[in-house]
């Protein structure tokens, strides 16, 4: 047996056997696998000085959002598509995940409730 073969042969051990094993079945290999956890949060850690100043920057346009009941910034123009905008960030050098919606946190294009094209 190839060592990609023997690879893929253990791959699924400890996996309840189902239908899933020889068709696209998410459905099936979910509910034979699933077990709901009973416990609490305490394994978590709680959120980073980076996260927390993020998120704070965050809710501020927020706020300010629900104070004016309006969008903080729109994009007017350039129509929005999968692949029309650079990743955004709200404080680049804080972040670990690239890539807001937009170039600033909180900015009306197409993806997030302006639809230009229908």
């Amino acid at each position: 047996m190839s060592e990609l073969n023997e690879k893929l042969a253990t791959a699924w051990e400890g996996f309840a056997k189902g239908d899933w094993q020889n068709e696209v079945n998410v459905r099936d290999f979910i509910q034979k696998n699933y077990t709901p956890y009973e416990g609490d949060e305490s394994f978590l850690a709680g959120a980073t000085e980076a996260t927390t100043k993020l998120w704070d920057t965050v809710m501020e346009g927020v706020k300010q959002e629900n104070r004016t009941h309006a969008p903080v910034d729109f994009d007017t123009a350039l129509a929005s598509t999968i692949t029309s905008h650079d990743a955004g960030y709200i404080e680049k050098g804080l972040e670990k995940i690239v890539g807001l919606q937009t170039e600033a946190p909180l900015k009306v294009r197409s993806s997030r409730s302006v639809v230009s094209n229908g």
